[in-house]
């Protein structure tokens, strides 16, 4: 009930939901759903994994996060660059959708990169934007809202296009799901901006090496890099490839629809909620500890609904959809595991991040820690290809499980770091 009187009184947190959808709509658009148009091309699955790098912007975007500290476009630092990138994004979204897969796979692989660009901006000034809107009472509150609303999208996104791409072309599913920008962009216009304790970066000089120098001034700084870089590495590299499993398995794209949207979309929401509510009594290092062991557990079973997918092939094989009802049971049970436990983990894992940025430098460190956090996708996705090709799908999520222990061991040595560090900062690491 509190919750529901803080959102009625604080219209920016409205605000925050949608700009979590926004965020999340661009996301598979140069994943899970665009390997899937490519492999429905026609395209190799080696390809398709070498296409994981169209994502690298998301991986890099904290190189030019200080740009968009330092200057000042009109309606503002935080609107003006928000109206700036969302616009750019819809704008790539509609050239994508006008490329054909097969016959300009190399321009595909640019307009993609270009989409996945103004994303990854976005998420900068989205990320500073709701750290500098809301009060610091309802920051929880604020990432309890913005996450459900990513989400959302992403169901959206990536299950909705399987049932929209049985009605209508993959270019005409773009055009449609770019044309969902309006709703973020909209919102930019008319939501206020962010009051600053402090003017902007007097140099881009202050802006690039103020946040860096004072992170890595910490002795315990490399570690929290590899453990960002390596928490999601396995879970990553499977989830990247899940579309291209259920084309295999000759699954009915309705039936995918309907187990993303009862079991993913609702499992993924009760794991936010439980994980939010079992840090608070575990504490973010044990909750990162038990949530990650889920996880990558979850995996396992679509290493199980891999072989039992290939077994209903095998004993039908001029079928051209295996039997719904034979595996839709199995298939939401896989994914509604993984997004519940995909859930508590991501919860865990913003949290981790929050308390390693600094106030005065959210922005930029921020992009960094989350930079980090998107390499899996983007950069071992080229690998994720390579193995599922050589190695069959079952094996596959095997190996993609044992990827997730690097990062558990990680946290033998990460109890020191659960307390927060937004301290103020020592003027001796400032340029």
């Amino acid at each position: 009930m509190s919750k529901l009187k803080a959102v009625l009184r604080n219209p920016n947190l409205l605000v925050v939901f949608v700009m979590g959808f926004s965020s999340g709509l661009p996301f598979l658009m140069v994943g899970g759903t665009l390997k899937t148009w490519m492999r429905e091309a026609g395209l190799d699955l080696s390809t398709i994994g070498f296409f994981s790098m169209v994502a690298l912007p998301y991986s890099l975007k904290f190189m030019w996060a200080p740009f968009m500290d330092r200057y000042v476009p009109p309606l503002g630092r935080r609107r003006g660059w928000l109206f700036i990138s969302q616009t750019g994004l819809m704008l790539s979204i509609f050239a994508l959708a006008q490329v054909d897969p097969v016959s300009q796979l190399n321009l595909l692989g640019i307009m993609a990169t270009v989409v996945a660009f103004f994303a990854a901006s976005q998420d900068i000034v989205i990320d500073a934007y709701r750290r500098e809107i809301l009060p610091e009472e309802q920051l929880g509150l604020g990432s309890s809202l913005y996450i459900p609303a990513f989400r959302l999208a992403m169901l959206l996104v990536g299950a909705g296009s399987f049932s929209f791409s049985k009605r209508m072309s993959w270019p005409s599913v773009y055009m449609l799901l770019g044309s969902l920008m309006l709703i973020g962009i909209i919102t930019t216009l008319l939501c206020k901006e962010p009051k600053t304790e402090a003017p902007p970066p007097r140099t881009l000089g202050e802006s690039v090496f103020g946040p860096l120098k004072e992170f890595f001034s910490r002795d315990s700084a490399f570690l929290i890099l590899a453990f960002i870089l390596l928490y999601k590495l396995g879970e990553a590299m499977a989830t990247g490839m899940l579309n291209p499993l259920y084309i295999d398995l000759k699954i009915d794209k309705d039936a995918i629809t309907v187990a993303a949207k009862f079991a993913g979309f609702w499992a993924t929401m009760a794991g936010g909620i439980v994980g939010g509510l079992f840090i608070l009594k575990l504490g973010i290092h044990t909750a990162l500890w038990v949530f990650g062991i889920l996880q990558s557990l979850g995996l396992l079973l679509f290493s199980y609904l891999a072989h039992f997918g290939q077994a209903l092939i095998a004993s039908d094989p001029s079928a051209t959809t295996v039997d719904t009802a034979t595996i839709l049971p199995l298939l939401t049970a896989s994914i509604g595991v993984e997004n519940f436990t995909a859930g508590m983990a991501t919860t865990a894992f913003v949290a981790f991040m929050a308390t390693q940025t600094n106030k005065r430098f959210t922005a930029t460190q921020y992009a960094l820690l989350t930079s980090l956090m998107a390499w899996p996708s983007s950069l071992f996705g080229v690998l994720a290809g390579v193995l599922a090709e050589h190695l069959g799908w079952e094996m596959f999520f095997v190996v993609c499980t044992i990827l997730t222990i690097p990062g558990l061991v990680i946290l033998i040595w990460m109890r020191k770091l659960q307390a927060p560090v937004n301290l103020p900062v020592n003027p001796a690491v400032l340029p």
